[in-house]
């Protein structure tokens, strides 16, 4: 059987942040019916997809968002006992729920818990209160705290902590305290990256108002994170990931070693044998694709012949559209997602999957990126360096093929 991850995408939040660019938008109490029906749309699109994926068996799954503890024990309930029924479910599958601070309580930490879910990311992001108001945050740190802890006494024996560097306002040495507290903390997991200002976002808009740490403070904080978490026993093993032994997040690791995932949702996307997608990004253009997926029966693709092209062309003018990968597409994303791991990319790897010596493909550049001190050679694997790390995007560009 091969393996499958199943993403499931929640748009809604209590507000947006002001940095956020994510497919979002928030919902009052007043507008709790939404979520509802939002459940059910998702309910129904993986019961009518769940014909495509016999031959899988789900390892992980993952609900992003916005806010997916929004969610109801109830509904979350409902959807994994949905997933559950529809598709073969690895016993030991990794299946995450990314929450806010403040955004559940202890009865609903235990239904998660009894809805299967084993591993929740809690967004912190800083421990400093001013910090956190400048971005936006809905939770100071005492109520992360409160609910970090009521992760632990429902019972979560993994758990991430997303922290985040070069916020307004923000140095050095309040960085070094968020992180320390974080690290005292002992989770699990923490994921630890740099804001990324976005066209369009509040903040952005805004950035005139604020002083920013500089690129120099921006690497002293990367150097900070890199070297105090190793000190305190977290082994990095992705860019901005660093875990306890055995905690690395599998979900994820999909991602960078391009292994078949399937989403749900709002414009959830999709990879499956070469194949990607995304769903509708519009709520009323997503409410109408599902719609045309329940008109095929619980029936894989494969079975539905000249049905297929019609259902296919309704999912194209909802703003759904299939990308099948050419090979040379499939060797960029082997290269410039594996090597966003420490331990790179396998030759011998390379060659079962694409039938070619990565040499005869990306030699030159190798050879170059070698000479330039950002890549090595350590036995069958190949990485980049601390150097390399620090440019990845360059080095990382450098294997496109056209």
């Amino acid at each position: 059987m091969r393996e499958l991850s199943i993403y499931i995408h929640i748009p809604f939040c209590v507000r947006k942040c002001l940095y956020c660019d994510f497919l979002s938008f928030p919902v009052s109490g007043a507008e709790r019916r939404e979520i509802g029906s939002y459940v059910n749309l998702l309910r129904q699109e993986i019961k009518s997809s769940a014909a495509d994926y016999r031959d899988h068996r789900v390892v992980s799954v993952f609900w992003g968002g916005g806010t997916p503890s929004l969610l109801s024990g109830e509904e979350m309930g409902e959807v994994m006992e949905v997933i559950r029924a529809c598709f073969h479910m690895a016993e030991e599958a990794e299946i995450t729920v990314e929450m806010n601070p403040g955004t559940v309580d202890d009865g609903k930490l235990l239904l998660y818990r009894k809805a299967g879910i084993n591993r929740v990311s809690i967004g912190l992001q800083s421990a400093d209160e001013g910090e956190l108001e400048r971005i936006g945050r809905i939770h100071d740190y005492g109520t992360f705290l409160r609910t970090y802890e009521s992760a632990r006494q429902a019972g979560f024996g993994n758990i991430n902590i997303d922290l985040m560097a070069a916020l307004p306002g923000q140095s050095v040495a309040s960085y070094k305290r968020s992180l320390i507290s974080v690290a005292a903390l002992l989770p699990e997991h923490i994921s630890a990256y740099s804001l990324i200002l976005e066209e369009g976002t509040p903040l952005y808009e805004r950035r005139g108002e604020y002083l920013f740490p500089t690129e120099e403070e921006d690497r002293q904080m990367y150097l900070l994170t890199k070297n105090y978490l190793a000190s305190c026993g977290y082994h990095r093993y992705e860019i901005s990931n660093y875990a306890r032994e055995g905690r690395e997040c599998r979900h994820n690791k999909v991602y960078w070693q391009r292994g078949d995932y399937v989403g749900f949702g709002l414009g959830a996307s999709s990879m499956v044998h070469n194949v990607r997608w995304s769903n509708p990004a519009g709520m009323e253009a997503y409410r109408l694709y599902v719609e045309g997926c329940m008109g095929r029966a619980d029936r894989p693709m494969e079975s539905m012949g000249a049905e297929y092209t019609e259902w296919a062309d309704m999912g194209r003018a909802a703003g759904q559209d299939r990308h099948a990968l050419s090979v040379e597409e499939q060797m960029e994303e082997y290269m410039f997602l594996g090597l966003r791991m420490m331990c790179g990319v396998g030759r011998q790897a390379f060659a079962r999957q694409f039938g070619r010596r990565i040499e005869e493909v990306y030699g030159l550049v190798m050879d170059k990126l070698c000479r330039q001190g950002l890549l090595i050679f350590e036995g069958d694997c190949i990485k980049l360096t601390d150097r390399g790390i620090d440019v990845s995007n360059y080095a990382m560009a450098e294997f496109l093929l056209r």
